[in-house]
């Protein structure tokens, strides 16, 4: 079992930045692939960022490359989503989720944080 908490979220004008943090608890947090997913108010929750459990590789959605970076460390059992050139579509609540597999699939995750709310103003 683990258990994941955002935080990070806040009030931003479009082109600036935010770095979301996701605190784990849980001894085997280092053997978890980690997602960052974001659900705006009537949409569907949809698939931001990943991270493999080492760390090594990542993928992201189109719509945030060059823009989003995720990382993680292992050692404070917290994984990061660095948000620059923020858009005011980037508005929603983020989560972020933890999972057996390396996927951009919200279904494949088994553990998620409560969210975190990101607004960005134009």
């Amino acid at each position: 079992q683990v258990q994941l908490v955002e935080s990070g979220g806040g009030l931003v004008q479009a082109g600036g930045s935010l770095r979301l943090s996701c605190a784990a608890s849980g001894r085997t947090f280092s053997s978890y692939a980690m997602g960052w997913f974001r659900q705006a108010p009537g949409k569907e929750r949809e698939f931001v960022s990943a991270i493999t459990s080492s760390g090594g590789n990542t993928l992201n959605a189109n719509s945030v490359k060059g823009r989003f970076t995720i990382s993680r460390d292992n050692a404070k059992k917290t994984v990061y989503l660095q948000m620059n050139s923020l858009k005011p579509e980037d508005t929603a609540v983020y989560y972020c989720a933890a999972g057996s597999r390396w996927a951009s699939s919200a279904r494949l995750y088994d553990y998620w944080g409560q969210g975190t709310q990101v607004t960005v103003s134009s």
